[in-house]
């Protein structure tokens, strides 16, 4: 400690109060570890710990200024190769595939509201990338926004939901919810004409037209995809479509490998927005977490879905390869 440096002490202080003194002397009075200890009392390992504990429950917060991202090397490839207003891309050599999707979905959470503009409406898909991102969002109110939900509800083995994901969402962005109170399927074609057709689902599909910014991933069509796990399509129907050329999904439907919308039997009875209706937004945050995705996501850039894009440097790479 310098000389005629006045030495304090955390005394009575405990618990969080002294988690925070520490934090606030290390992030905001740029102190080192050392000076800390020096300067309250304590042992440098003490130290290490308050700040491990601040960090843990969130007390702080540590993020890299957008830049770092948007313009990455890759980021403006991307840009300039696939039409882009925007590419945010998070670095992830060495990682496993666990671990690159958690840097994908945290960047693309931190990268959201920036998109986001007072008066909005936002859709949303549904699936586990956009589940966790919402989980993530750091809670900021914009005025004014509305989040819908894209696709109808469903009986699935996880807990990413599509109305919890619009949910989740809207809490975290302090914004009015749109949810269909409907099934995301039916058994018959005929049975969700008429579904809806019913007055107070026709205005929540009605609701969905103002529709102006897209948040999504595009889904895989392997055995594994969320489509056949939920109950959205059998394995049938799946090898049925994949047959017929589809080769990704958006909001449970599927696509060709130009982007464009594959009429069946699946298509007839779902209950939610019909994708020409997500073509051309002033906004499309795609969220591609691994590189399983990168065919359904070039699809879905090639439909016209895509102005922004979320993804790490290897899948960046791969699709600037496709």
């Amino acid at each position: 400690m310098a000389a005629g440096a006045k030495r304090r002490s955390l005394g009575r202080v405990s618990g969080e109060n002294a988690v925070i003194e520490v934090a606030w002397m290390y992030y905001h009075d740029g102190r080192n570890q050392q000076e800390i200890a020096e300067a309250l009392g304590i042992s440098r390992a003490t130290v290490v710990n308050y700040l491990q504990e601040a960090r843990e429950t969130g007390l702080i917060r540590i993020t890299l200024a957008a830049p770092a991202f948007t313009t990455h090397r890759l980021a403006l490839e991307l840009r300039e190769k696939l039409g882009l207003a925007g590419a945010w891309v998070v670095p992830d050599d060495g990682l496993v595939a666990e671990e690159s999707f958690a840097r994908v979905v945290r960047g693309a959470a931190q990268w959201l509201p920036d998109l986001l503009a007072p008066g909005d409406r936002l859709g949303v898909a549904w699936g586990r990338t956009v589940f966790e991102l919402a989980e993530q969002v750091e809670a900021r109110a914009i005025a004014d926004l509305t989040v819908l939900q894209l696709v109808g509800s469903m009986a699935t083995p996880y807990g990413f939901t599509a109305e919890a994901c619009s949910t989740r969402l809207a809490q975290r962005l302090g914004a009015r919810c749109l949810n269909l109170h409907a099934p995301a399927i039916l058994s018959r074609a005929e049975l969700a004409a008429e579904l809806r057709a019913e007055p107070i689902l026709k205005r929540q599909l009605d609701a969905l037209e103002g529709v102006n910014k897209l948040l999504f991933s595009a889904g895989t069509v392997t055995a594994q995809s969320h489509v056949v796990e939920s109950g959205l399509a059998s394995p049938e129907e799946l090898d049925a479509q994949v047959a017929r050329g589809a080769v990704g999904v958006i909001c449970g439907r599927f696509i060709d490998a130009e982007g464009q919308p594959m009429a069946g039997p699946v298509e007839a009875r779902m209950i939610g927005i019909a994708l020409p209706r997500l073509v051309g937004l002033e906004m499309g945050l795609l969220v591609v977490p691994g590189l399983d995705k990168v065919a359904p996501s070039l699809a879905a850039i090639k439909g016209g879905y895509v102005s922004h894009i979320a993804t790490s440097t290897r899948v960046a790479e791969a699709l600037l390869a496709a």
